[in-house]
């Protein structure tokens, strides 16, 4: 079962959210709170899952974002997927949640379907783009990292086997599923992406994957990351 928790200022977009993923066998949404309560609720709970609106008007969802990436980092903290929902595409909030390790972004127009698959993709450790909103992201990041240009020139000095990794791995893929479509063991697959990500200037995956769009690796309708296991 995907355990996801919901956080948004709005209760009626919290009841629609929750409403949604319910119809989804596999997902069960264990709480749902307004941004104010959701560092704590999030420890409690330890979702796979947590979809977060990233402009709140009391606490901003950037600020939840890093006060759990930082608990996270010190190993005193639960660092779930992390999706952000919007209505908008400001790409100093977009850009800036990558930096953070978000793994998601959706739009909170977007049709029930991509909802309940960017769940399912976010809990298996993969990483996912609203169409709408890849441009900016893309944008956004490059604009803001100084290590973009050099991390971009970077997939060329890759291997091809290092950048036949990453282009499945920017497609969406987990480590397993590249190993499945590779003929490779998972240890193997785990090594490469260790590699390529050191090679790429210490980027996430999530990061390599925007890279990766940038460098003409993938399909430019979405840009995803695999897991990190």
């Amino acid at each position: 079962m995907i355990r996801v928790v919901v956080v948004d200022d709005e209760e009626l977009v919290r009841s629609g959210v929750r409403l949604i993923l319910g119809s989804a066998p596999g997902i069960e949404v264990v709480a749902e709170c307004a941004g104010a309560q959701a560092v704590s609720t999030v420890q409690q709970t330890r979702p796979d899952v947590l979809l977060l609106d990233i402009r709140m008007p009391h606490t901003d969802g950037l600020a939840v974002l890093r006060e759990i990436r930082a608990r996270a980092d010190t190993g005193d903290g639960h660092w779930p997927a992390v999706c952000m929902l919007t209505t908008f595409d400001a790409d100093d909030y977009l850009s800036a949640a990558l930096h953070l390790g978000a793994a998601g972004y959706l739009l909170k127009d977007a049709d029930p379907g991509r909802l309940i698959e960017t769940v399912r993709v976010l809990a298996t450790g993969g990483s996912a783009l609203d169409p709408a909103v890849t441009p900016t992201v893309i944008g956004g990041y490059l604009h803001r990292s100084g290590d973009a240009p050099e991390a971009v020139r970077a997939v060329a000095a890759l291997t091809p086997r290092e950048r036949e990794v990453l282009t499945l791995l920017a497609d969406g893929l987990s480590n397993a599923l590249i190993a499945d479509r590779l003929g490779l063991a998972h240890g193997t697959v785990k090594d490469h992406v260790s590699a390529l990500l050191g090679k790429l200037g210490g980027l996430n995956r999530v990061q390599a994957a925007v890279l990766a769009d940038r460098a003409g690796l993938t399909r430019r309708d979405t840009v995803s990351g695999g897991d990190e296991d």
